[in-house]
């Protein structure tokens, strides 16, 4: 779908939801790419103040600001949710009921969800991989296959509003089909 302005997602708000341990390009490379679209984007996390980002689970980078917590956000306050890898934060989330609510919310709304690396954790910790094509890192392959998903060895799959990507090798073609997925909005129709 062409958008004339050049900001397919104006008017859009984003949640991403990620603790310490983020992979660094995984959540500010997407989310420069919400924002360039026209997007607004919140990051959402377990505790307030700064969550740490990682290169790789071995190297500290950034520190990013959050704007509000999961027990603060309201799943329907956003037309989406990015899920960012690395291997410490999504295990964080899913130890957390509030975030996988808060995740599970998003789903059964027909809201649409993008999540890279080992993001699809969080699909699978929910119940939301059951059925579902994905991918996600491949030491996520016998969980989400367990979980009720037919895993696929393809940088980016879309299923019913839920793209998944495996490393941050695939962010172009994850960030194309997370904007595309965005745009359409509403997938209720199709679960």
């Amino acid at each position: 779908m062409s958008d004339p302005t050049g900001k397919p997602l104006a008017g859009k708000v984003i949640a991403i939801l990620a603790a310490d341990g983020v992979e660094q390009v995984e959540l500010v490379r997407p989310r420069q790419a919400l924002e360039a679209a026209g997007a607004t984007t919140h990051l959402i996390s377990l505790k307030p103040g700064q969550i740490q980002s990682m290169e790789g689970d071995l190297v500290p980078r950034d520190k990013y600001d959050v704007d509000h917590t999961v027990t603060q956000a309201n799943p329907s306050d956003y037309d989406g949710l990015l899920l960012p890898g690395g291997t410490v934060n999504p295990d964080k989330l899913r130890l957390d009921a509030y975030a996988m609510q808060f995740v599970r919310a998003f789903y059964d709304h027909g809201q649409p969800i993008a999540a890279i690396c080992h993001g699809p954790w969080s699909l699978s910790e929910t119940g939301i991989a059951k059925g579902l094509k994905m991918t996600g890192w491949p030491s996520l392959k016998h969980e989400l296959g367990l979980a009720g998903a037919e895993w696929m060895d393809k940088e980016v799959v879309v299923d019913r509003g839920i793209v998944t990507s495996r490393k941050p090798d695939d962010l172009p073609a994850f960030i194309e089909k997370m904007i595309e997925e965005f745009q359409e909005g509403d997938h209720g129709n199709k679960r």
